[in-house]
């Protein structure tokens, strides 16, 4: 091997263990499955979906390096893609960060070769390498060579002669003239000086791309002039190109506009004190646990049907918006939320319904904090995206909350990597969402393009081109919402939460979440045991209250509205309501005089003392259904009444009506004409009515989709290069031959069982290294060095160096042997 290398697996050769680490930890894919040896993992480095892979997690100085790289000539001086980064002047900032990103290039093995020959891996330079139907951010169009091949000898001669060249004898030699003469600074300053001002300002409109343009049969005289000299060229049907070498003297040298060595930075900084920043993220927690409460009660007895293609009608959505009093975007965050944590999913049945499942049962008994710490663990680690719901998908079918294709595997990371920017702040700083989303396009300018290749291959691109940029900025609207963030400040809480990496064991993930939960917990109201009774029929909760009293309290109040306190309502609709649930007067009385902190009102007591003697003076039991009375003066009432036309009630005697409709509307149409019946069983007892909420079987919460292959852990690492090694010099070792010529390169050793024998036992009594075809139990065929320590009833045990570790090897199953050269181990 010559010290240069000629190839990328020669490069990577030459590399240490720790630098074949960090290619594997960098491109993961490549360890799907191990490669054999350093040659399969330079082929599978340079398969087109690894390279894609790699390019698109490049961040935009490393990306410009790579497609200055694929419009400079290959291999390429480290000085002509200093020249092509910085121009002819030169820029301090790109020549310092240059170097940075070069040595990223190479890690990855995008760029391999030394600094005075540095090639880009062929399938990136054919990914990043402009062309008509793939432009490049450069601008830049094809080279003279590229743009006049196939262009007739006698134009080339015609070209020469207009640019002052001399005429050549062949095309090859022409088009290195023109080549030459537009990369001279000197001679094509001096060319231009001769070209008309209309001329220079068509060149000044092709400068910066795209390098195409169109011209009529008969050009103006000053693209002639510029056709003339080949300044522009023909490039097929009226369009014609500048070819790179002539845009490249007109700018100074520089392949892109803007070269962007250094991150934008988070700015402008706003601070507040840590605290208040902490108070704020409280709130939004404490809320946060309230909704997905007030969700759970909503669909206590059972939610709304699930679309036969999956998720929620968008009726069914504006009805929970509504139950939640918020807009149906917010509704669908709280829905996808509560379903990603487990706490709501589709019961399984025939008629398939929405509903709570049992670990919502365990989640609200558990504390406030706690509770949080399960809804925070699970959205940031969700792969589904309630930004998305209400758009089209490639097929231009909306999405639906709860429903299919709203994953995107791509939102783990940019929440982590949004919060974590907020984490680079001091305590208590924040920064404008433009900054964030500005940093995160200039780390991953790419990953646009492949989140909507994800979402529905490349027609949808224009829908989703940008969707990276969309989870970053639903991120910090989720973030507020579910108090991780304060007055858009990262929390102190939310700063634990984000101590360990998503790659972490689930116990360490747990440990961190239990820091940041416990850090919460002080923050969070107590929940209070009383409320303040008032003359105009409302009780006030000045803070959250505990969940028995809030529960008895839902049964007997309506919720007029929410916020820092909440007001409960008393209406006879929600005394009867309590009444129907089994409580009498005398109880719902000690109830408030219990839980309050003022006494009972008189309108209040009134209320229920009223409701309680009219309740159940009407009863309604199954005929259809029937009414019965013992004053029959209040039947007659009914009878007479107008509204009940439409029950079709008819007397039976004194004190029993019948009606044609069932007992349920029969009960709906008389509270509604303000009167307020029992129903009765056939017993002649009243009904309680007592709601059994509605469970799902067990169900676990939705398993995020992952972005690729995991993370390699360092033991995988160190494994996955010990047996590129071993297999490395399994392949590549010289061999010694017994009888016949050696085997060609990655064919199996053939020798006769005798010669196997006889060479196994030679080599355990000279410690020497085998070279060995072998097939397993499989009829897998592989090859190995090995080291025999003992032969012995058909068996050989040696050291083997392709797995570093001693094996036994049936000797009926070794195709061949083979001596290794003496300094081949």
């Amino acid at each position: 091997m010559t010290d240069t290398p000629r190839t990328l697996a020669e490069e990577l050769r030459t590399r240490t263990d720790s630098g074949l680490v960090g290619l594997l930890r960098a491109r993961p894919d490549l360890l799907n499955p191990v490669p054999g040896d350093v040659t399969q993992l330079a082929t599978r480095a340079g398969t087109r979906a690894s390279v894609v892979r790699a390019v698109e997690r490049l961040d935009r100085f490393a990306l410009q390096t790579a497609e200055a790289l694929a419009v400079a000539p290959d291999p390429c001086p480290y000085g002509a893609l200093a020249g092509l980064m910085g121009g002819d002047a030169g820029d301090a900032s790109v020549a310092a960060e240059l170097p940075g990103a070069v040595a990223a290039l190479r890690a990855q093995a995008l760029v391999w070769g030394p600094d005075d020959r540095l090639r880009l891996v062929r399938t990136a330079r054919e990914l990043l390498t402009p062309s008509a139907t793939h432009p490049s951010p450069t601008g830049l169009g094809p080279t003279v060579a590229e743009a006049m091949a196939g262009m007739s000898p006698g134009r080339l001669q015609e070209i020469l002669a207009a640019a002052g060249l001399s005429t050549t004898h062949d095309p090859v030699t022409a088009v290195a003239a023109l080549t030459g003469l537009f990369s001279d600074r000197a001679r094509m300053a001096a060319l231009l000086d001769t070209a008309p001002a209309e001329s220079v300002a068509v060149l000044d409109k092709l400068l910066w791309g795209p390098p195409y343009g169109g011209v009529t049969d008969r050009p103006a005289p000053h693209l002639q002039w510029l056709l003339d000299r080949g300044l522009l060229i023909a490039a097929g049907g009226r369009n014609v190109v500048l070819p790179r070498e002539a845009a490249l003297h007109l700018r100074a040298g520089r392949a892109h506009h803007t070269p962007e060595p250094l991150p934008p930075a988070l700015a402008p900084v706003t601070e507040r004190d840590s605290h208040l920043v902490d108070n704020a993220a409280a709130s939004g927690a404490f809320t946060s646990l309230a909704t997905i409460e007030e969700l759970l009660k909503e669909w206590d007895l059972g939610g709304p049907p699930v679309l036969r293609a999956g998720g929620l009608s968008v009726r069914d959505l504006k009805r929970t918006a509504a139950a939640l009093d918020t807009t149906e975007q917010l509704a669908a965050f709280w829905l996808e939320l509560a379903y990603g944590a487990g706490l709501i999913a589709s019961d399984g049945e025939a008629d398939e319904q929405y509903a709570a499942t049992p670990a919502a049962e365990e989640w609200l008994q558990l504390p406030d904090h706690e509770r949080w710490g399960t809804l925070a663990a699970a959205w940031l680690s969700a792969t589904r995206t309630a930004g998305l719901v209400g758009t089209a998908d490639p097929k231009g079918r909306a999405l639906a909350a709860l429903g299919p294709n709203l994953d995107r595997s791509a939102a783990p990371e940019v929440r982590r990597r949004t919060l974590a920017l907020l984490a680079t702040l001091p305590p208590g700083a924040s920064v404008p969402p433009a900054a964030v989303l500005s940093r995160l396009r200039w780390e991953r300018p790419l990953r646009g393009a492949a989140a909507a290749r994800e979402a529905g291959g490349p027609e949808a691109a224009p829908l989703e081109s940008d969707l990276r940029s969309r989870l970053a900025q639903w991120t910090l609207d989720e973030a507020e919402l579910l108090g991780l963030t304060g007055r858009g400040a990262l929390a102190t809480h939310a700063r634990a939460l984000l101590d360990v990496g998503p790659s972490a064991a689930p116990a360490e993930r747990a440990a961190a979440t239990a820091r940041a939960t416990g850090l919460l917990a002080p923050l969070l109201p107590e929940p209070l045991d009383h409320v303040l009774l008032q003359a105009d029929l409302t009780a006030v909760a000045p803070g959250p209250l505990r969940r028995p009293l809030a529960e008895a309290l839902g049964v007997l109040a309506d919720v007029e509205s929410k916020g820092g306190a909440t007001v409960y309502r008393f209406t006879p609709a929600s005394v009867r309501r309590a009444l129907d649930a089994g409580r009498s007067a005398a109880e719902l009385q000690e109830f408030l005089t219990a839980h309050s902190r003022t006494p009972v009102p008189q309108p209040l007591a009134y209320l229920i003392d009223d409701m309680a003697r009219k309740h159940g003076q009407l009863r309604i039991g199954a005929a259809a259904a029937y009414v019965r009375c013992d004053d029959d003066a209040l039947l007659s009432e009914i009878l007479a009444d107008r509204r009940a036309a439409g029950l079709r009630l008819r007397r039976l005697a004194p004190t029993v009506l019948a009606a044609v409709t069932s007992p349920d509307q029969l009960l709906d149409g008389l509270r509604s004409m303000g009167y307020a019946p029992a129903a009765e069983s056939a017993t002649g007892d009243v009904l309680i009515a007592r709601s059994d909420t509605y469970r799902t079987a067990p169900r676990t919460a939705p398993t995020p989709v992952p972005e690729g292959p995991p993370a390699p852990d360092a033991t995988l690492l160190e494994a996955a290069v010990r047996a590129i090694r071993a297999g490395d010099l399994a392949a590549t070792a010289e061999r010694k031959p017994l009888h016949a010529p050696a085997p060609t390169p990655g064919a199996l050793p053939r020798t006769t069982s005798a010669e196997t024998l006889a060479t196994m036992q030679a080599a355990v009594l000279t410690s020497s290294a085998l070279w060995i075809g072998y097939v397993n139990a499989d009829g897998a065929a592989s090859q190995r060095v090995i080291a025999p320590v003992r032969v012995e009833g058909g068996f050989v045990t040696a050291y083997d160096h392709t797995s570093d570790e001693v094996r036994t090897y049936p000797l009926h199953r070794i195709t061949g042997v083979a001596e290794l050269a003496d300094d081949a181990v």
